[in-house]
């Protein structure tokens, strides 16, 4: 499948989180972006180095700045099950507006065409690192990494893109 790009309409798709009441909650991501703006960035994986330290902290740091550019929500997919992605989130002393969704087996990342084969890694199908800025369903901004790089899908990036 060709990776998603701008103009494209993000594909709707089943994601789960533990919400406020550590409740585990199924969400539907177009209930999540329909009407609004939002970011929604993936990684490769939790507690993994480039994701834990600069990746995801970049957009706690930036949140607010985020929210004052019209962002209402800033969306984290990792191809981890809901298990990892609460201990993930638990990890961070604040969390401020990212939500931790998880992607168990891959399909929406399948369903965006940005799956990542890290078989030779020990680490199976993965997400590629990336940053879409959606308005009302449709990309605005495709930020999607090549490999590991880390040089296109920061919250810096996102924010020099609003």
């Amino acid at each position: 499948m060709a990776p998603i790009k701008v103009g494209d309409t993000i594909p709707d798709g089943t994601l789960a989180y533990f919400d406020d009441d550590d409740q585990l909650q199924q969400v539907s991501v177009h209930s999540l972006a329909a009407g609004k703006k939002v970011v929604l960035f993936g990684v490769p994986g939790a507690f993994t180095p480039t994701c834990s330290t600069k990746h995801v902290p970049g957009y706690i740091e930036k949140s607010e700045e985020l929210k004052s550019k019209g962002v209402e929500d800033i969306l984290l997919i990792s191809v981890n099950d809901s298990f990892v992605m609460k201990a993930w989130k638990k990890s961070y002393p604040e969390t401020k507006n990212v939500k931790f969704l998880a992607d168990g087996s891959a399909t929406y990342t399948h369903a965006l065409g940005l799956e990542l084969d890290l078989a030779e890694k020990g680490l199976g199908v993965r997400s590629k690192r990336f940053a879409l800025l959606v308005d009302n369903l449709k990309v605005v901004v495709a930020n999607i990494e090549s490999g590991g790089e880390f040089t296109v899908s920061s919250a810096d990036d996102i924010l020099a893109a609003l």
